[in-house]
């Protein structure tokens, strides 16, 4: 087994040049993916809830320092579909494999390794263990021997990976080794994205997310997974400001009244706190307008993702 936090084995490259390629984390719903990600790259490219499923496109997160570039592909969380939808975030994840140079596997620091944890595991069993890390999040708060405990745990249920490395994506501990471990095992290659580029998510894909995240805050019970949101037109104004229309699908009219709220209050309340954050992303004055429609069962329409882009 790979000591925690350095790693012996499955180094690539020699030793010299710039290093670049791509990193996917998957894992299981609410471990904590698109946290790290943002802690990586310093800065908000994707949105992050406890609902599960919150994520459901591949998200690029970039890092690029002196000597490496890294691109993080943020996965939905792999999970038992319900719905096509389902069916087709689980299929974005296990398409990722395919598509990098190394794979983290998250799981949860402060909970038992679970059968899900172990399933995901199995599906790593492609790829080469050289290529896999083991990430072992949300460990703040832990006293050491529980983090070593765990670190036994997903060795003996999880199989063999070139590292085993204790992080909190919340504080940031352990986020620095994690990078290190990963660009030691980047070959030489060449920088894919510019300097100060941290995602190549669109601005109607970053403001579409952002809408949704507050939604996820305020809605409760089904309503969240119902959710679907859009850009379909953004415009720049003579001032530099950016105004985009937003539609928020939902699947029922009951489900429209709850996000729309008592007088427009939930909606007002969601625009005032997408707009604030878009604008501090983006810099510049951003200007929601919003509309609430219904899509019946959208989740189980394949045409209606096709439409969507799911």
């Amino acid at each position: 087994m790979a000591e925690v936090g350095a790693v012996p084995v499955g180094i690539q490259g020699d030793g010299s040049g710039f290093r670049s390629g791509f990193v996917a984390l998957v894992g299981r719903p609410n471990v904590g993916k698109s946290s790290l990600v943002n802690r990586i790259v310093g800065s908000k490219v994707a949105i992050v809830s406890d609902r599960p499923q919150t994520t459901r496109n591949q998200i690029r997160g970039v890092l690029t320092t002196a000597d490496a570039q890294v691109v993080f592909l943020d996965t939905p969380g792999i999970h038992k579909p319900r719905t096509t939808l389902g069916e087709r975030t689980n299929r974005t994840s296990y398409d990722a494999l395919d598509q990098v140079d190394l794979v983290c596997l998250l799981v949860e620091g402060n909970a038992p390794i679970g059968t899900g944890d172990e399933f995901i595991a199995g599906a790593l069993s492609a790829v080469a263990p050289e290529r896999r890390l083991l990430v072992v999040n949300k460990c703040d708060g832990l006293k050491p021997e529980v983090v070593l405990g765990c670190l036994s745990a997903a060795a003996d249920k999880l199989g063999d990976f070139a590292a085993f490395v204790p992080i909190s994506a919340r504080t940031g501990a352990g986020v620095d080794t994690l990078v290190s471990e990963l660009v030691r095992r980047l070959e030489p290659g060449p920088q894919y994205y510019p300097d100060g580029m941290i995602t190549d998510q669109p601005e109607a894909f970053l403001a579409a997310e952002i809408v949704r995240e507050k939604l996820l805050a305020v809605t409760h019970d089904e309503v969240p997974h119902s959710i679907v949101v859009s850009v379909d037109d953004i415009e720049e104004h003579d001032d530099g400001s950016l105004g985009m229309r937003v539609v928020i699908r939902v699947e029922r009219q009951s489900q429209k009244g709850i996000v729309i709220g008592k007088g427009g209050a939930v909606l007002k309340q969601v625009g005032i706190s997408a707009r604030q954050e878009l604008s501090g992303l983006l810099g510049v004055e951003v200007h929601l307008d919003t509309v609430v429609k219904v899509e019946k069962n959208w989740q189980r329409r394949p045409l209606v993702l096709d439409r969507l882009g799911l």
